[in-house]
């Protein structure tokens, strides 16, 4: 399975750093596989911006619904965390969702998790992330999102951490599923 495809005119200075394919979950009856992409913000000092695009394969086959999202959307969170801890980013909370739109016309609308949480880099610590995750339904589930630091030393002069949120957003904002 294809991972979804990220839009390249908005990844200019970020690196593809990771392509995996794995099973995501099992609940019951019903497993996930995830296709994924992350990329890498090339030229920042860690911890560094990342997103990503994952495309989810639901088994066996079925038709989004409101009980299989809100399934795929608790999985999602649970999973985003995880890897989050793994990258050395601590002290997650969860703080809030909202529906944002995604550029397909026939997708739904994602709901968007923000999460906010403290990087360990080296010695180091301290340093305040933010993370997005949105989950929406293109014809199946797409799932994108990412993290960047909230420190304003972080960026260079004149760009600060909410211009790294918007870029964020307009990149998940793009995410379609492979043709």
């Amino acid at each position: 399975m294809d991972p979804p495809v990220v839009p390249r005119d908005r990844l200019d200075d970020w690196r593809l750093v990771d392509e995996t394919a794995e099973q995501a979950f099992v609940a019951g009856p019903v497993s996930v596989d995830a296709s994924t992409v992350r990329y890498e913000r090339a030229l920042a000092d860690p911890p560094r911006p990342f997103c990503f695009a994952s495309r989810l394969r639901i088994r066996p086959p079925s038709a989004p619904n409101r009980a299989l999202t809100a399934l795929v959307e608790r999985k999602a969170r649970a999973g985003f965390r995880d890897r989050l801890a793994d990258r050395a980013i601590d002290a997650v909370e969860h703080r809030g969702d909202r529906e944002i739109s995604v550029a397909d016309p026939n997708a739904s609308r994602a709901t968007l998790s923000t999460f906010r949480g403290v990087a360990r880099v080296g010695d180091r610590r301290g340093v305040r992330v933010e993370a997005l995750l949105a989950v929406w339904v293109a014809g199946e589930y797409l799932l994108g999102g990412g993290a960047y630091p909230l420190d304003e030393d972080a960026y260079p002069d004149g760009t600060g951490p909410a211009d790294a949120r918007s870029e964020l957003i307009a990149i998940v904002r793009e995410i379609e599923s492979p043709a």
